[in-house]
């Protein structure tokens, strides 16, 4: 599985990553903008993650912002919306309006932090990303 992590602090980065590694190797940045240019890169190489963990609250450009360039680039790539990147986001802002946003931004699902092993692995197997 290809996976891109998006996480501006340290802690967050090394425990998706050694959460991840099982599965693949993770590319990981620390913001928005790297987030876009590693999506675009991935896509113009016509290698697609397949799962990106975004980190909503980081400098440059935050994770909501990201996510909607994101899948603006996926649109004018031509991805099919079932071929799409899933995007897991990761905040400690767990308030309606933030999840309301990000929810409409086309994520598929949000992780509140502290993140849990378990609670990210259940996610990944209902999307259909790891085997039961």
């Amino acid at each position: 599985m290809k996976m891109l992590i998006v996480e501006d602090e340290l802690t967050g980065r090394v425990l998706l990553r050694e959460i991840l590694k099982r599965y693949g190797s993770p590319q990981v940045v620390m913001n928005g903008k790297e987030a876009v240019d590693a999506v675009h890169a991935a896509l113009g190489a016509g290698e697609p993650f397949d799962l990106i963990c975004l980190d909503i609250m980081m400098p440059e450009m935050d994770g909501q912002r990201a996510l909607k360039l994101i899948r603006k680039l996926e649109d004018e790539s031509g991805v099919a919306s079932h071929k799409r990147a899933k995007v897991i986001m990761t905040t400690a802002l767990a308030d309606k309006a933030t999840v309301l946003e990000a929810i409409q931004a086309q994520c598929d699902y949000f992780l509140v932090k502290p993140i849990h092993k378990r609670a990210l692995l259940d996610e990944l197997r209902r999307l259909g990303l790891i085997a039961a």
